[in-house]
């Protein structure tokens, strides 16, 4: 699966007030700028637009909708969105016009090629704004610099997009014979908030194997549609022996949060988990997951950033 990492350094032109987790703030202004950038038809319903199989809109945040199409796979419940977006992390919610701040874009797939249009969309949100309204409008911003690892993307003074070329991102599994070699012992932290279902039952604590289902899930999921299909593990027996990893120190909790849905035009009740976890066993066999997974996040809404973990061994 091709994959790749965008960083954006921004600066506040005005007072900004944003909510302490940023995530579904920044992904649904996103949302609306790159529709204003993208859409050549003005249509509020992309569902039966005949430009929506080759609509960067479309293809970026319409996913299901293009997966009930009557070419679509209809047993996937919800294909996964080819991006990410990794808010400041910060709790700070004020901040004073000229303060900077830093989020990032991951992109699956296809979607890499598109990258100036994301650029374009970012820009034309700052100038919209984010956050409260403050004296009836929100708070603006500039994009000073993109970039990829070290190496720069766009910048505010060369407003030309100098596309990478993306990463191939694999899972290698590693052989059941090499059991015992490599780890023993995972540390999980938890950065932004984990939501899990098992049994149509969210999930407050992280059995390991909940945990490797999840990670199954996504795996499948991002190779499938946007990758080159699913890989070929051993699904079942997995799931069966990650019975055998045990907690050794758990310092999870619930965060709930609350995100305003334009859709459905409503607060939402949000939550998951947050905190660490140390896990211990045989691990090695599941330690291609885990590093295909901290670089794409797990979980439901990882458009959002959700479900962003950091690992130490």
């Amino acid at each position: 699966m091709l994959f790749q990492k965008y960083d954006f350094k921004c600066v506040f032109t005005d007072n900004a007030v944003l909510p302490y987790y940023k995530g579904s703030t920044f992904r649904g202004a996103f949302g609306n700028a790159l529709k204003r950038v993208a859409c050549a038809l003005k249509k509020q319903d992309c569902s039966d637009c005949i430009l929506r199989e080759k609509c960067i809109y479309s293809i970026t945040f319409e996913t299901d909708d293009r997966n009930n199409a009557p070419n679509g796979n209809k047993k996937i419940a919800a294909v996964p969105h080819p991006y990410v977006i990794e808010p400041p992390l910060t709790s700070q919610t004020d901040f004073d016009g000229g303060s900077t701040f830093c989020f990032s874009l991951l992109l699956f797939g296809e979607v890499n090629q598109y990258l100036p249009y994301f650029i374009y969309a970012f820009i034309e949100m700052g100038k919209t704004g984010i956050g409260k309204n403050i004296g009836r409008r929100r708070a603006r911003f500039k994009i000073e610099l993109v970039s990829s690892g070290e190496k720069p993307v766009f910048s505010s003074t060369d407003q030309n997009v100098q596309v990478p070329e993306p990463v191939s991102l694999k899972l290698m599994p590693v052989e059941r014979a090499q059991s015992g070699q490599l780890g023993k012992r995972i540390k999980l932290n938890f950065l932004t908030p984990l939501r899990l279902k098992h049994k149509n039952q969210f999930m407050a604590d992280l059995p390991f194997h909940i945990l490797v289902r999840a990670m199954l899930r996504r795996v499948s999921s991002l190779m499938k549609y946007h990758g080159d299909g699913e890989p070929q593990l051993d699904y079942a027996g997995l799931v069966s022996r990650a019975a055998n990893i045990k907690v050794v120190r758990n310092n999870l909790k619930w965060f709930d949060w609350k995100r305003y849905s334009s859709r459905q035009d409503k607060n939402m009740l949000m939550g998951g988990i947050v905190g660490d976890i140390t896990f211990e066993g045989d691990l090695d066999e599941y330690l291609p997951l885990f590093d295909f997974c901290q670089k794409v996040h797990i979980g439901k809404q990882t458009a959002f950033g959700l479900g962003m973990m950091d690992i130490s061994l």
